[in-house]
């Protein structure tokens, strides 16, 4: 029986927003390609003098060139499957219903094991189970207390046991699942930029304009044209891509696997539609 391992970068933002909340993202490779994509990538920071951390938020006009030079060799990736991107997020527009409080407060972890189970279509990575599977994750500093980070390690680690995995030679050990620090790992830095582009352009955020001013920051106006190319890198794998919904499966479920670029809005089993939600003003297409 072959072996197969991959390793998952996550990373989540923001928890609010004033359309879509609880951003969550991933980036998965195979483990014998870590090192010479960390390689090429690293290589090509530094062809573009891009000394820190890249970052959405450091995204400005100056540096616009450079950053749209560096997704578009991340993207070139992502087309051939090097790195599959995963994106996930919430819909204001979808209440969900009959949760306890214990559940309420841990939305940010709950939805993070959701994200970690599902958005990959790990169940689909074997087909009849004729290789050992292994994953390790690799997740940005997580803002909880170590009991919960825990508990949360132990959850996702049983991930292959749960109904529907099990028997399908997967696998999650405990002791491979890490915190790091983004600093240090340059496919989730590339991952930051991609996260960062899709909660600002569903959340509106490239109108805003400061206050007293009839016109927007060069700040804003740089994310948007970047928020642009990336968004024009995902249409080049697939035409006519609507950030705004969950990415649908033409060829089945196992797409949820194969796809090299993905996006799911997630909406809870039970819930109703926020009557005060205005949806007219929200922003379901991508531009």
């Amino acid at each position: 029986m072959a072996k197969r391992q991959y390793i998952i970068y996550c990373d989540e933002s923001d928890k609010k927003g004033q359309f879509y909340t609880n951003f969550y993202g991933g980036a998965l490779i195979r483990a014998s390609d870590r090192e010479a994509l960390e390689g090429l990538l690293n290589s090509k920071k530094q062809e573009l003098n891009l000394g820190k951390e890249l970052k959405w938020q450091r995204v400005s006009s100056n540096y616009l060139g450079k950053y749209k030079e560096f997704i578009s060799y991340y993207f070139d990736f992502v087309q051939t499957g090097r790195i599959k991107v995963r994106i996930m997020f919430k819909q204001k527009l979808y209440i969900a219903t009959g949760l306890t409080k214990e559940q309420i407060d841990d939305e940010y972890l709950r939805l993070y094991y959701q994200f970690i189970k599902h958005s990959f279509g790990i169940k689909y990575s074997n087909p009849n189970a004729l290789d050992r599977v292994y994953f390790t994750l690799l997740i940005d500093d997580m803002p909880d207390n170590k009991e919960k980070i825990s508990q949360f390690k132990e959850k996702i680690s049983s991930i292959p046991e749960t109904p529907g995995m099990r028997g399908n030679q997967l696998y999650i050990p405990y002791d491979q699942i890490s915190e790091i620090d983004s600093d240090n790992h340059i496919i989730l830095q590339g991952l930051d930029i991609i996260l960062g582009a899709m909660c600002s352009r569903l959340n509106n955020k490239f109108l805003i304009k400061p206050e007293g001013k009839h016109r927007r920051g060069k700040r804003t106006i740089a994310r948007d044209k970047l928020y642009k190319h990336i968004n024009s890198k995902i249409r080049e794998i697939y035409p006519g891509f609507n950030v705004g919904i969950s990415t649908g499966t033409p060829s089945g479920l196992s797409d949820r696997w194969t796809h090299p670029y993905r996006h799911w809005r997630f909406v809870p089993t039970n819930h109703i539609k926020d009557p005060s939600y205005v949806s007219k003003k929200a922003p379901p297409e991508p531009t």
